[in-house]
């Protein structure tokens, strides 16, 4: 399935802010590609980088989710997300929204763009050689 296949399956008020997410991970990092797969127990889109997820886009019954492996790895990144988006929950890796107030676009564009400078698959094939 195709990520726009997955997005059409949600409910119908999400779909515009998931795909908008979509686009700006898209525009704002080259060096993932999107595909549909399974994570944690639930299909979602997964953007990979080498094929190591860098970043997913999940939709659960009371919320939706951006996972954001840079930001896990990363607690400055992280602190300063905390204070840009308060209307959010956050995770360790992962922020929490009901809807687009929560996450405006300006914000997310920016996550983004700093946390594509992070090679993820070079980052995490290092982890595995300690």
């Amino acid at each position: 399935m195709e990520p726009s296949g997955f997005i059409s399956t949600m409910p119908s008020d999400r779909q515009t802010l998931l795909t908008t997410l979509h686009e700006l991970i898209t525009a704002n990092d080259s060096s993932v590609s999107p595909v549909v797969k399974s994570m944690m127990g639930k299909e979602m889109i997964l953007y990979e980088e080498r094929g190591y997820m860098k970043y997913g886009l999940a939709s659960a019954k009371n919320y939706m989710s951006l996972h954001v492996l840079p930001m896990y790895m990363n607690p400055a990144i992280h602190a300063k997300y905390v204070a840009l988006l308060p209307a959010a929950k956050f995770q360790k890796g992962c922020i929490n929204f009901t809807d687009g107030a929560a996450m405006p676009t300006a914000v997310v564009a920016a996550l983004i763009t700093e946390c594509s400078s992070v090679n993820i698959a070079v980052v995490l094939e290092n982890r595995k050689k300690k």
